[in-house]
Parts: C-alpha cells; structure tokens; sequence
C-alpha cells in the first residue's frame, strides 16, 4: 500500500520535562544509595506506565536533583496512578525517611518543582 505523501507515517511525541530538588539526609545517604543502586523492577514498570523516562536522580552537597520525561497526555492522571500503585507505595516508605523536602517547599510538598530556565535539544 502506497502512503500519500501528506500523511504523517508517525506522530512524534511531546516531551515534557520536569525537575525536583529535596535534601536527603546526612545519615541515610548510605541507605539511599542501597536502594536506588536496585531499583525494584515493579517501581520501574509503574513509571513506565506512567510515560515517565530518561528519569535520573544525581546528589550534590546532599542535595538531591531529580529530572524526568514525560511523553503523556495527562500527567496529573499519570501520576496519581503511581500514587495509588501499592509497590510504589511500599517504595516511598523506604525513600520518603532518608529526605527532607526544602524549607521553601510548599505544605505537604515533598520534592520541590525546579523551573527551567534553559533548555538545548
């Protein structure tokens, strides 16, 4: 079958990126670094459904900068479903004890949104 030359053969897909900054805490850097050194594969499949990748965490001056892609409709959606996802959950009850989110993270704010000021495809 011939494709008309007006026809996309595949739409790309919109990247969202998003950043987040939280201190992780002096004496559970060890731990922390246990965990994400084995990341559980069910945790990676709940962000994979969730149209999340690319996604590092890196430490400096023990503080944490995470970055991610979104290739999603809904993110808000999407996220949630990680939420309520019980293996994540049980994921967070491990990580959320070694973090503490910044003093200018709003209320019930863990992770802290990082604007993007520059960005180079």
């Amino acid at each position: 079958m011939k494709v008309p030359m007006n026809v996309p053969l595949s739409v790309p897909m919109k990247v969202q990126r998003f950043a987040a900054v939280i201190r992780l805490r002096p004496e559970k850097e060890a731990a922390y670094r246990a965990l994400h050194s084995a990341v559980w594969p069910d945790v990676l499949a709940a962000l994979k459904r969730a149209n999340i990748g690319n996604y590092s965490i890196f430490l400096r001056d023990g503080l944490l900068f995470s970055y991610l892609e979104y290739t999603g409709t809904d993110y808000a959606a999407d996220t949630a479903a990680i939420a309520a996802d019980p293996v994540s959950r049980e994921w967070w009850a491990l990580t959320d004890p070694c973090q503490r989110p910044l003093d200018t993270a709003a209320e019930g704010q863990r992770w802290a949104p990082a604007e993007e000021i520059f960005h180079l495809d």
